[in-house]
Order: structure tokens, then C-alpha cells, then sequence
């Protein structure tokens, strides 16, 4: 006889603490919503009142679906809520929507042509000046809603409006995120250091992920994960985002701690280009280096290094487990960024390179 499935019982003190908890978070989100002209939206982006941050991406929008934006711009569709986050000087930040103004202006204040259009065939090939009068002051005049995040709004209450609240396909990963909303001392050296040409040759990515920060993100992490794992609860996002903060605001106290977090990077490269001979590759002809891999072959060379600091000058020998299946097991993604799962493939690597 099949058991009988209970519901699981929600105590008073429960709800009560999960009440707690909302009203908690929902102080840190301050917004107010607004309505712009297109006209408006254009003039505003081409006179700086609007601000591209540099979390964003590169513009992206083929012509094909700048021109499939503007068809649905004239024949009155929906378009998705603006988000903004209101700076200190009152401009507007752009969160999610800089596609959409970008083509606005583009089109509007600029001198875009319509390709192959489906709904409207009859308007390929124009631009807004060969439209007639009419039509472009009702363009000009159809209204965009946008919400903003006030000024008071914290940086946390900023991030969880950059994960959460997208309309784009193309959403700005937490490393772009991290960029734009943390800006400091050490932000600025993981960007220094990432672009450095001797870790792009040991850590090769595709143009893509390039563009959206994955070398920021592997020297964030080697970074975070290197100073401990304390708070970190299986979920990488929340514990590099506070801990570039902390580090922002340690770096300004200290400014000596730059050239030491820089030289702890570089000595440990080195170290790298030394003794694995292809990198962070998984293959001697690799074009990709996998996070978990980078992760445990840098942090387990980092920590090697601080236990036994005489390998620096001796060439540890990798090939008994390097090219080996466990290895490449402990390296794979399922459950990659667990803690056990995490820990275990950097001491992995310490542990061979000490003992080794």
C-alpha cells in the first residue's frame, strides 16, 4: 500500500521569518516608474543623459534585427520595459534596454536604413527622413515606459536588478555585471591583469566569451577562492560579488596590497607556463580553456606554492596525473562550482604538485 504523502508543515515562527525577510529586502529596492518620448529617448542618449556602462557589451544588434525593432517601433507593439539606475549626478545608467535606444538614435538622429522588412515590406530600404512628416512626428511621439532604481538604492539591490530583470536575449553575465556595478582598485586590476598577453596565451577563450569577461572571471576567482571559502555557499555569484566589494574597499585603505595581489598572479603563471605544457588548455592544440580547469590548475598552484615555496624553483613533474582520467573527471562540469566539488579538484593539484 502506497504511504500516504503529507504537506510539509510551515511553523508560525516560519512565516514569521520569512515575512521578516521580505519587508528586509524590499527596503533595498527603490524605483519609480517613468515614460519617454522616442523622440526624447534618442536626444537624451546622443547628448549623454543616458550612460552605456561598461558591463554592457559591444553593440551587438545585427541590421536585420534593428531593423525587425523598428518595423514593431512603427506598427505599435509592445516594447519591453527600460530599466535604469539613477547616478549621483542624475544621469540615467542604462541596466537593460541600450540595444533598443542605441537603434532608436540610430534611426531617428541617424542615418540607419530598414532592410528586408516582413510585416511592412513596402518600408525596406528607407531611412527616417524618407518617411513623411506625419508618420515621423508620430514616431517621434509614441511613448517607452522604463522603471528606475533610484540613487539609494544599495549595490546589491543594483546586482540583483542586473540578474533578474532582462528583457534582451543577449543578458550581461555576472562578470560584465561585476564590472559596471563594482567599479574600484582591485575591479580595475582584475581587468589589468586579465588582458595581460602572456595569460591570454596560457588561458585562450573564443572571441565571444572575450567579449563577455571570461578572463575577468577566471582572475576573479583566483583571486576570491584563493583568500578562503569562507560564506561560500555553493552558488559562486553572491561570494565573488562580495568579495570584489570587500576587496574594493581593502585596496583603497591599502594601496600596497595591489602590487602584492599582482605579483601573487603573476608568480603563480609563471609557475604555470613552467610546469603545465599547455596551459590551462585541455590539449596541445586547445582554443578553450574550461573554468573548472583553470580553477583547479591555478588555485592548486597558488596553494602548492604557499606550502611548499621552494617549487618555484624546481619543474614538478605532471605527466603521472595531468593527462590522466581522474583528473579529468574531478575537472568535468557536474556539480562544478559544489564546494566539495570545488575544493576537492584545487587540492587535488596542490596535493600532487607538493607531494610530487
Amino acid at each position: 500500500m502506497k504511504a500516504l504523502q503529507t504537506e510539509p508543515f510551515i511553523s508560525l515562527d516560519q512565516k514569521n521569518a520569512a515575512e521578516a525577510q521580505i519587508i528586509d529586502q524590499s527596503k533595498r529596492i527603490d524605483f519609480y516608474i517613468t515614460e519617454y518620448s522616442v523622440e526624447l529617448l534618442a536626444n537624451k542618449l546622443r547628448d549623454g543623459e543616458f550612460t552605456v556602462p561598461s558591463y554592457q557589451r559591444e553593440f551587438t544588434w545585427e541590421d536585420e534585427r534593428k531593423s525587425r525593432f523598428i518595423e514593431s517601433l512603427i506598427m505599435g507593439l509592445p516594447i519591453p520595459f527600460l530599466f535604469f539606475w539613477e547616478m549621483g549626478d542624475g544621469r540615467l545608467e542604462i541596466v537593460d534596454g541600450s540595444q533598443r535606444l542605441r537603434t532608436i538614435e540610430d534611426f531617428v538622429l541617424g542615418n540607419f536604413r530598414l532592410g528586408d522588412l516582413e510585416s511592412i515590406p513596402s518600408l525596406s530600404g528607407f531611412r527616417f527622413a524618407d518617411l513623411p512628416e506625419s508618420r515621423q512626428r508620430k514616431i517621434r511621439n509614441r511613448s517607452i515606459r522604463g522603471i528606475v532604481l533610484n540613487e539609494h538604492a544599495d549595490e546589491q539591490a543594483r546586482f540583483d536588478m542586473f540578474e533578474r530583470i532582462n528583457t534582451s536575449s543577449k543578458i550581461a553575465n555576472k562578470a560584465e555585471v561585476r564590472r559596471g556595478a563594482l567599479a574600484g582598485q582591485f575591479m580595475a586590476l582584475v581587468i589589468a591583469l586579465a588582458n595581460l598577453p602572456e595569460f591570454i596565451e596560457l588561458a585562450p577563450v573564443s572571441r565571444k566569451l572575450a567579449l563577455e569577461r571570461e578572463r575577468d572571471e577566471f582572475v576573479t576567482r583566483f583571486f576570491a577562492y584563493g583568500d578562503g571559502f569562507d560564506g561560500y555557499k555553493d552558488r559562486p555569484s553572491k561570494f565573488l560579488f562580495d568579495y570584489v566589494k570587500k576587496m574594493n574597499s581593502l585596496f583603497e585603505e591599502d594601496p600596497t596590497l595591489i602590487t602584492k595581489y599582482r605579483q601573487r598572479f603573476l608568480e603563480t603563471i609563471a609557475f604555470v607556463k613552467k610546469v603545465f605544457p599547455w596551459g590551462f588548455r585541455k590539449s596541445a592544440t586547445g582554443n578553450a580553456t574550461p573554468r573548472a580547469r583553470f580553477e583547479a590548475i591555478s588555485i592548486g598552484s597558488y596553494f602548492a606554492i604557499m606550502q611548499k615555496p621552494q617549487i618555484l624553483n624546481t619543474i614538478p613533474n605532471v605527466d603521472g596525473w595531468l593527462y590522466k582520467e581522474e583528473f579529468a573527471r574531478i575537472t568535468g562540469s557536474d556539480g562544478a562550482n559544489a564546494i566539495a566539488r570545488l575544493q576537492g579538484r584545487i587540492y587535488f593539484v596542490r596535493d600532487r604538485l607538493v607531494g610530487g
